[in-house]
């Protein structure tokens, strides 16, 4: 028996999101761990803290592919890219040019239009 289609709250995306914001910190994580001596404690550290963002992140995804569509939910996942990008200049100091800014932008345009269409 097929479930009936459950509409996307915009709660649903922020939480999606803030998955989307976990992957991206697990890519932080290991280009920190860069920066330590092969198994090292700071390499270590690091790179298990990413695998671990990683662990938790595939968990919440499952969640996610449960309760949307996956265009949507795969959709959104590339908003990591712009997550990256707001990371590394946190971070690593990382200088943002026109054309990042324009490509993310292009990015979340095709996200809502991925949903709008979706929800129709």
């Amino acid at each position: 028996m097929a479930e009936a289609k459950r509409k996307i709250r915009p709660l649903d995306i922020v939480l999606l999101q803030g998955n989307v914001l976990i992957f991206a910190l697990s890519s932080l994580m290991m280009k920190l761990a860069g920066g330590y001596p092969f198994l090292s404690w700071g390499f270590v550290l690091y790179y298990g803290g990413g695998i671990g963002l990683l662990g938790i992140y595939a968990i919440f995804w499952q969640q996610f592919l449960k309760r949307m569509p996956l265009s949507v939910a795969y959709a959104n996942r590339a908003m990591s890219m712009l997550w990256t990008m707001v990371l590394g200049a946190l971070f690593f100091q990382e200088t943002i040019r026109w054309n990042m800014i324009l490509g993310a932008g292009i990015i979340a345009a095709g996200i809502l239009i991925m949903v709008n269409a979706d929800e129709k």
